[in-house]
């Protein structure tokens, strides 16, 4: 009878470390998008100086930088889900990119101080979302892994948790590119 209340008091106890290391691991998850999600509206900020002094050079780019203030606009409404932030982040990541690329194009503009600062703290901001990404990625494998692994799988199948999706790399971010291509435009 005393072995049996040993047994239960430790099968209680392991429970307990399971359960909180689950929470634990849920909350990381949750910490990690919220980061990605701080760096996002710093760069959401930055957008509208950027195009605005982006607009005084390049006059026949202003549909692609309205697309670009639109999407700015929408992702800061905070009306959206997670998925549908993660869809526009990649969506403006891909405009901004297409504007810096034809940046070239315009000497006054890259000697411009203005500029030449907003590029940097773009840049900078685009590191800090990547490290955030790598941050979220590495939360999401490990609550995935407490998920998916026995004893703790049975305490998330009581819990109703579920797998968590990796950010991924959309597939025309994959691509190589080519530095014959970018100066021939």
């Amino acid at each position: 009878m005393i072995i049996l209340g040993i047994i239960a008091v430790v099968i209680f106890i392991i429970g307990i470390g399971i359960y909180n290391s689950l929470i634990a691991k849920k909350n990381q998850v949750t910490n990690a998008f919220s980061a990605i999600d701080v760096m996002l509206k710093k760069r959401y900020d930055l957008i509208p100086n950027l195009v605005e002094t982006i607009k005084q050079y390049m006059t026949y780019e202003s549909e692609t930088l309205t697309k670009i203030t639109q999407m700015r606009t929408q992702a800061a409404t905070g009306n959206i889900s997670d998925a549908e932030k993660v869809q526009l982040d990649q969506q403006l990541s891909s405009a901004v990119r297409g504007v810096m690329i034809n940046v070239e194009n315009y000497p006054d503009l890259k000697a411009n101080t203005n500029f030449i600062n907003l590029q940097s703290t773009w840049t900078e901001s685009e590191e800090q979302i990547a490290a955030a990404r790598r941050t979220y990625n590495s939360a999401v494998t490990t609550y995935n892994n407490a998920v998916m692994m026995f004893p703790s799988s049975i305490f998330a199948g009581m819990l109703g948790y579920q797998t968590m999706p990796v950010l991924e790399t959309p597939a025309e971010e994959r691509k190589n590119i080519s530095a014959k291509e970018l100066f021939n435009n």
